[in-house]
């Protein structure tokens, strides 16, 4: 059997220390080969044009040509999918890369001690692996659904409560659900997106601006409202519980066991638990396998789950396990989610 070749990387960063520890990190494994650097956006371009790497990482700060120019340059020059390597000091800057065309980022560690580099390292190794299995040109995409101002302002009472889950591609589809939603924004969305935890509150802002929903970071004892998304905040969990009567919150630390964090399978069995044949579960783009198991839970509580399809997400990995589990109703393209939500959210009324 013949062996794969390596997946091939091009190193963009204008710090030349960077550039080697990243060359180091990825080449710890046979299977990964970096075949140049660059150390702005321009000649990265060139490069990328030229070897026709499998996976570029980028800095988005870099002199003359800056990441953001460079990501949007990429995608009609030569389309290859980019990891933005980005720093905690510069968290909103990571969600206009993504909405640019990033295939996801990597939060680079404050202190290079052993430890952080280590978990720099595996993180790096993983997400460049999956984005080689990304098509040329990325995902391919419906339209955005129309945005809809409301006719009415968001009520207290909750006629519908939807459990998201997404992680690598996840940021920008999380963005175009709620965007659809808009057209019935009574709905109450619990949102689990794998992402660092200095990076969700930041999420949870850039959410808030765009459209009629309150969104925010979840905190312990929060009491569930229409109109309201709830970001998991980044290093704990978020579980739906009943307390007197009301519906609110948990986000309870994690432990060493927990493989994902925050973990989509525990907000699903929450949901299930609490919600019973009320319960609705939506598994969006990812790598892994979180959702799975609470997808069946859900299922076995009377509840419902729906996956986006193959032809939209820009990784397969989390929809089809929860697919594979023969429990998940409806599988559709992330442009008609939204859509469909938004009747059943309707019916439900």
């Amino acid at each position: 059997m013949t062996a794969r070749p390596p997946t091939t990387v091009l190193v963009i960063d204008d710090s030349a220390h960077n550039r080697r520890t990243l060359k180091h990190l990825l080449e710890s494994e046979p299977d990964v080969q970096v075949l140049d650097w660059a150390a702005d956006g321009e000649e990265g371009l060139r490069k990328v044009v030229d070897l026709r790497p499998d996976v570029v990482t980028v800095d988005l700060e870099m002199p003359r040509m800056g990441g953001y120019t460079f990501l949007r340059l990429l995608r009609s020059a030569a389309p290859t999918p980019a990891i933005v390597i980005s720093s905690h000091s510069h968290t909103a800057d990571v969600f206009k890369a993504l909405e640019l065309g990033a295939f996801d980022f990597i939060a680079r560690p404050a202190k290079t001690t052993p430890a952080a580099l280590e978990s720099l390292r595996v993180e790096l190794l993983e997400k460049v692996r999956a984005a080689r299995l990304v098509r040329r040109g990325g995902a391919r995409r419906g339209p955005a659904a129309p945005r809809a101002t409301p006719e009415w302002e968001p009520q207290e009472e909750i006629p519908f409560i939807i459990a998201v889950a997404a992680s690598t591609g996840g940021p920008p589809a999380v963005q175009r659900l709620l965007e659809a939603l808009a057209a019935e924004p009574t709905p109450c969305v619990l949102v689990c997106q794998h992402m660092p935890s200095q990076f969700t509150r930041a999420f949870a802002e850039r959410l808030d601006r765009i459209g009629p929903f309150h969104v925010s970071e979840a905190k312990e004892g929060d009491r569930l409202a229409a109109g309201h998304v709830y970001i998991a905040p980044g290093g704990r969990h978020m579980q739906l519980i009943e307390r007197d009567g009301r519906l609110v919150l948990r986000t309870p630390e994690t432990t060493s066991k927990d493989r994902y964090v925050p973990s989509a399978d525990q907000l699903f069995e929450s949901v299930a638990k609490t919600l019973k044949d009320k319960a609705l579960a939506v598994v969006l783009t990812g790598m892994g396998s979180d959702g799975a198991a609470g997808a069946r839970v859900v299922h076995e509580a009377g509840g419902e789950i729906w996956a986006e399809s193959e032809e939209t997400a820009v990784v397969f990995g989390m929809p089809q396990e929860a697919i594979s589990t023969g429990v998940v109703k409806r599988v559709l393209p992330l442009g008609e989610i939204g859509p469909a939500l938004v009747a059943l959210a309707r019916r439900r009324r």
